[in-house]
């Protein structure tokens, strides 16, 4: 049985297992992000991600929203490698003790207003790694939060939510 096979019916043993989405609930978000973006900006909404110890799911959905469904630069949300060109810090994970100065640096490079968001419970407070000898516990022991999208891991289209949530609030 050739490689190709066994993939066939693996496949067909574990039928579907991606969730389906409302694309139409997608773009309404969507574009309601990219008015909010336009509107509070006037450009597009450029966030830096930064993973300071997490276990993973959350980078997995970041990259979800970024996929070929959810799109989410087609709405104005671009993912930046520099924090001087963002809007926004986007931080996953507990604040591990080697990450904590890291990110003050990143925070320190950004230019104002700094928009700091939290993605998941363990950036909120530490997740299942809370009290653990290695860690600062959540991001805003280190820093001031803005906005917290909870979960574990939180969806590509409650992440979508929520940006319009942060978005709304700064432009009335």
């Amino acid at each position: 049985m050739s490689a190709l096979d066994k993939i066939l019916i693996s496949s067909i043993k574990k039928g579907i297992v991606t969730a389906s989405v409302d694309l139409s609930k997608i773009e309404a978000l969507g574009l309601e992000l990219k008015e909010m973006a336009n509107k509070h900006f006037g450009r597009s909404f450029n966030i830096r991600e930064m993973d300071t110890g997490s276990c993973g799911a959350c980078e997995a959905e970041i990259i979800a929203a970024n996929n070929p469904i959810y799109d989410v630069s087609r709405f104005g949300v671009n993912f930046v490698a520099s924090p001087r060109h963002a809007d926004a810090l986007l931080v996953t994970g507990p604040v591990s003790k080697n990450m904590a100065l890291a990110l003050k640096k990143t925070y320190a490079a950004m230019p104002g207003p700094k928009l700091v968001i939290t993605l998941g419970n363990c950036a909120l407070d530490g997740g299942i790694f809370k009290g653990s000898y290695y860690t600062e516990g959540g991001v805003s022991s280190i820093l001031p939060v803005t906005t917290h999208i909870p979960g574990c891991p939180p969806t590509p289209t409650e992440i979508l939510r929520a940006l319009v949530g942060l978005l709304k609030c700064f432009t009335g």
